[in-house]
């Protein structure tokens, strides 16, 4: 009987103190803006001529798992292909929001996100010059030069991000993600056809998907913060 009532009491005593430490830890999540930039278009831009890239990235804590999100960018790429040159520069706005599939321990902040965009873009392409392609080798190349600006064209697609955020110190976090991509609609010049999209990357006749990817650092500027329940504290 006295062993009995020693386990009894020790049992009791365990589950009071967990849950006595359960309610007495008070983790808080922080709610706020996320600002930063894509790093991988400043790179890209440092180590290849013939492309300029520069994005803002951004999103909003609005609910325990759901962040809105938004991406502001502007690209430039001039392309020298055996049949055709030419140079494409404009600006895309994308829109969405991201849903963090991973359960964070006590006080961390990373995520496990899948996310979501509508995007814009604008933009001009300029043809400079074209090789008219001939099947019989014995006739020279007819290489003619165009530099004709076609401007005020736009295009959208929809997007599917999947990506990692990790916070490697207080508020500040590190990101890497994949994009996948499908074009919704498309404005293209008379006898032409767009051949990049800002934002959109390379657009190929014979499909409308496409793919991307980034990496990017970014500051959290809490607003506010909101205790978690003891059963979401791990």
């Amino acid at each position: 009987m006295k062993i009995l009532l020693t386990c009894i009491f020790i049992i009791s005593s365990y589950f009071g103190f967990s849950q006595y430490t359960q309610d007495s830890i008070q983790l808080k999540d922080k709610y706020g803006f996320r600002i930063g930039a894509d790093l991988s278009k400043p790179i890209r831009s440092f180590i290849d001529k013939d492309y300029t890239g520069f994005e803002i990235i951004g999103d909003y804590r609005v609910l325990k798992n759901y962040y809105l999100a938004a991406e502001l960018g502007i690209e430039e790429r001039y392309k020298e292909d055996p049949y055709l040159t030419y140079n494409t520069k404009g600006s895309y706005l994308k829109i969405g929001g991201n849903y963090n599939t991973y359960e964070n321990w006590l006080d961390m902040q990373n995520e496990l996100f899948v996310g979501f965009r509508y995007a814009f873009s604008n933009f001009s392409q300029e043809l400079k010059q074209y090789t008219v392609y001939v099947t019989d080798p014995y006739f020279p190349a007819d290489v003619r030069d165009i530099d004709k600006e076609f401007d005020g064209l736009n295009a959208s697609w929809i997007e599917l991000q999947l990506g990692i955020k990790t916070e490697i110190l207080n508020n500040l976090f590190l990101s890497v993600h994949v994009e996948l991509k499908h074009l919704v609609s498309e404005k293209t010049p008379d006898n032409y056809a767009n051949l990049h999209i800002p934002g959109f990357n390379k657009v190929y006749s014979s499909s409308k998907f496409g793919a991307g990817w980034g990496y990017g650092i970014s500051y959290l500027i809490p607003v506010t913060k909101k205790t978690r329940k003891p059963t979401e504290i791990k």
